[in-house]
């Protein structure tokens, strides 16, 4: 017979046993209790809630929410963009080491990977998800007992324990610019940061996010009244969390702590306290870094499960706590139609970021990001030279290393992968060596380029390529890639070596190291480049093309723009080549002369998911925006 007791959330010891004694009626679990879990998530948010000291935020029952349990200042997400990132939540594995980081993909789990709700629902639980997935992976067994916006924990069996995700969408991204809106918030008082400009525009989409942020406070509140309403508070552990940080420009899609930083609360009531994180206090607040990765191992804990060896996480809670990490991990892959591989590290003081393609900006033309009224103000003042240089950064090329202060220098504006500061040159070191660890480690497939990528795992998942199977050598592609990409260091006779390597992804590295530097190629690279436009890869045919187009001469030109045009076809390389060549094509079109045969090509592919088989069309608009019909 289920006990429903109604308490508030500082509730008595007692008044706890009795609920959680309740929801220990299901035989499957026997006579080990379990606790409920809730999740309140939201998307696009930054720690821009009242509980971190923000005064501009209104977020009064978050702000209740933390006073009766525990905040950590520093929790990241694995990416700056929702699917990847939910994608590592859901398995506890970077998406870079599965092939799925890359916004938005569609690509099988590794081998013997399991999403963790199937873990719960295997231990009795009941598993509800309200609204949102978004996942980078497919989905391979019985995930949810319900997904959908109908989602509750109230269709769970009688006294069965539930794990239920409520997801709001009020502080997305689309949410944040769509007019007309009534503010609530003054925008006059809104806290620009000073990467971007004072304008009008950007204050009242500050403005706008804080107000949409309170309308996301409100929902939270209406979850937590329905649980007190069915007398669950004292047995459910209470969580909140964004999926990466605000839904605006610098902060979406950009790889450092400003897109990556999360507000993270949890709530554990008296009689679930011994579960709790160790350095759990009500009101308090942790130092410990947690990262997405850690979410599913820490829910196998709580109901006192043992983490898979294959999860990369760490439990921060429950049964099986392990000693917190020393570094926090992100990445960046593709942004929809827009190509970029970016990897970064904190030690929570410091934040290192490493650009493998450090010739596009950390602001490319996402069709989608510049919906945003904020966006286009901030990318017209650029193009008009209006800018002081830390509001032109966002638009410019990038440094292959970046390193930034978070305690001098919160909004990581002063880059100091130069300093001459010893304390400065030795935390480059040290997170430069964590980075390339973590890589290491973790089986960094991301590395390859994502043509590459589906090429070599037509019989296998990505994520087995460097693991199970072995058929990438990530060792081999990460140095090329660190050379490469770093056009400070000379290194051309290892790069013309590399252009012959037995590994495509090697090749595909070389050829991009000529692409990112500068200067006129000689004859003798020029010619060694162009054999590369034969390659059996159609990414390193692509890269190959790019050098030529950007370094070559004239000859070389035409050579790289026949073999662009080529690619482009999806019908050539696949897809992901289009893609790719796409890209080159955009960055480089006021070299490549007449770009109308682009028209006649086909934008969409049978096979590709409707997730991302519109991206060609995307680039297409933007490459023949200007050009002659």
């Amino acid at each position: 017979m289920k006990v429903s007791v109604r308490r508030n959330w500082g509730g008595s010891l007692i008044a706890g046993l009795i609920a959680v004694w309740a929801a220990l009626g299901s035989p499957c679990l026997g006579a080990v209790p379990r606790p409920n879990v809730l999740w309140l998530t939201c998307e696009d948010t930054g720690p821009h809630l009242g509980c971190y000291g923000d005064a501009y935020a209104s977020t009064p029952h978050l702000d209740a929410l933390a006073a009766r349990g525990l905040r950590f200042r520093r929790a990241w997400s694995v990416a700056p963009v929702c699917a990847p990132a939910r994608t590592a939540i859901i398995t506890g594995l970077y998406p870079s080491s599965t092939g799925s980081e890359h916004m938005r993909s569609d690509v099988p789990l590794p081998r013997g990977a399991r999403m963790f709700p199937e873990y719960l629902r295997d231990a009795g639980y009941y598993c509800s998800n309200n609204q949102k997935e978004d996942y980078n992976l497919q989905k391979a067994g019985d995930v949810w007992d319900d997904s959908s916006n109908k989602a509750h924990w109230r269709q769970r069996d009688p006294d069965q324990p539930f794990f239920a995700v409520f997801n709001f969408t009020e502080t997305h991204e689309s949410a944040t610019r769509r007019r007309p809106h009534a503010w609530v918030h003054d925008p006059a008082r809104a806290p620009v940061p000073p990467y971007m400009p004072d304008s009008k525009e950007v204050r009242e989409g500050w403005a706008q996010y804080y107000d949409q942020i309170s309308v996301v406070d409100r929902r939270v509140a209406g979850v937590l009244a329905a649980l007190e309403a069915d007398g669950l508070t004292e047995s459910t552990i209470v969580f909140f969390f964004g999926d990466h940080g605000a839904g605006l420009p610098r902060h979406k899609r950009s790889a450092c702590d400003s897109g990556l930083r999360v507000p993270f609360l949890v709530y554990f009531p008296p009689a679930w306290r011994h579960l709790a994180p160790p350095d759990y206090q009500e009101g308090g607040e942790s130092k410990r870094l947690i990262s997405f990765v850690d979410l599913a191992p820490t829910m196998l804990s709580l109901a006192g499960i043992r983490p898979p060896h294959g999860m990369q996480g760490r439990a921060f809670a429950g049964e099986f706590v392990a000693r917190p990490p020393e570094f926090l991990h992100g990445l960046r892959g593709r942004m929809d139609e827009r190509i970029d591989l970016v990897r970064c590290v904190t030690d929570g003081r410091y934040v290192y970021v490493r650009n493998f393609h450090p010739h596009k900006p950390h602001g490319q033309h996402v069709e989608y990001l510049f919906e945003t009224p904020m966006t286009v103000d901030w990318f017209a003042r650029f193009r008009r030279g209006e800018l002081p240089p830390e509001q032109r950064a966002y638009w410019e090329p990038k440094a292959a290393e970046e390193l930034y202060d978070l305690e001098s220098d919160p909004f990581e504006i002063h880059n100091l992968a130069a300093s001459a500061r010893t304390v400065d040159r030795n935390a480059l070191q040290r997170l430069r060596q964590a980075q390339h660890r973590q890589a290491l480690a973790q089986r960094d497939i991301g590395l390859l380029p994502e043509s590459e990528m589906h090429r070599r795992s037509v019989t296998v998942p990505p994520g087995d390529l460097a693991g199970v199977v072995r058929r990438v050598s990530i060792r081999a592609v990460l140095d090329a890639a660190e050379l490469a990409s770093n056009r400070d260091l000379d290194g051309e006779g290892a790069l013309r070596r590399w252009l012959r390597h037995e590994e495509p992804g090697v090749r595909y590295w070389a050829a991009t190291g000529f692409a990112v530097r500068e200067g006129p190629l000689s004859a003798a690279v020029a010619n060694e480049i162009t054999v590369c436009l034969d390659d059996v890869s159609p990414a390193v045919r692509v890269a190959a093309a790019e050098a030529l187009v950007r370094r070559g001469n004239a000859a070389s030109i035409r050579d790289g723009r026949a073999t662009l045009l080529k690619e482009a076809d999806p019908r050539v390389g696949g897809y992901w080549a289009a893609v790719e060549a796409m890209n080159v094509i955009d960055a480089t079109k006021e070299r490549l002369g007449d770009l109308s045969p682009l028209r006649d090509l086909p934008r969409r592919v049978e096979g590709i998911s409707p997730r991302c088989n519109d991206y060609l069309e995307r680039l297409s608009r933007s490459i023949l925006a200007d050009a002659k019909p």
